[in-house]
């Protein structure tokens, strides 16, 4: 997707890269200035759903990203500028892009929360701490993570998969 999305504008794959690199929800997301994002070692914004402050770190590769991303834009302008209205993109707008390019590539099944979720998963897979996943997302509790995920049925499908008597 990452590919089909560069070719047709900078501003759809830094969506998506965006996305998947800091899991925010995407109205969260697509409330971003450049001002938000410069010069910063943390991503730092109030939850629209749940009202909470929350702070994430930008590591070194999504900062490079960002920088040249960036490079030229006042701290005024949208991260996710629409071509017609120069206000960021809407929630609907981002589903269009990301279903559009999704189609192209033969996934299906792919929404808004896409984003949040393929961060979720990977940062899951990789360090195993439910419990730090459901604080990043300010889930309730860990049951709510895995489901949000996906993990649960992969667990039973592997389990089952490899199931016999």
């Amino acid at each position: 997707m990452k590919r089909v999305l560069l070719k047709r504008s900078n501003r759809d794959w830094f969506l998506l890269v965006m996305g998947i690199n800091v899991g925010l929800r995407i109205g969260d997301l697509l409330q971003l200035n450049v001002r938000d994002v410069r010069n910063k070692s943390h991503l730092t914004h109030k939850e629209r759903k749940t009202g909470k402050m929350r702070r994430f770190p930008i590591n070194a590769e999504l900062r490079e990203i960002i920088n040249a991303y960036i490079k030229g834009k006042k701290d005024s302008d949208p991260l996710f500028p629409s071509y017609r209205t120069k206000l960021n993109i809407k929630r609907v707008q981002a589903y269009r892009i990301l279903n559009i390019a999704a189609a192209e590539v033969g996934l299906s099944e792919i929404g808004t929360h896409t984003l949040r979720k393929t961060f979720g998963y990977h940062f899951y897979k990789r360090y195993k701490d439910v419990a730090l996943l459901q604080q990043i997302f300010n889930h309730s509790a860990p049951s709510i993570t895995l489901r949000y995920i996906g993990i649960n049925q992969d667990i039973i499908d592997e389990a089952v998969g490899g199931f016999h008597l």
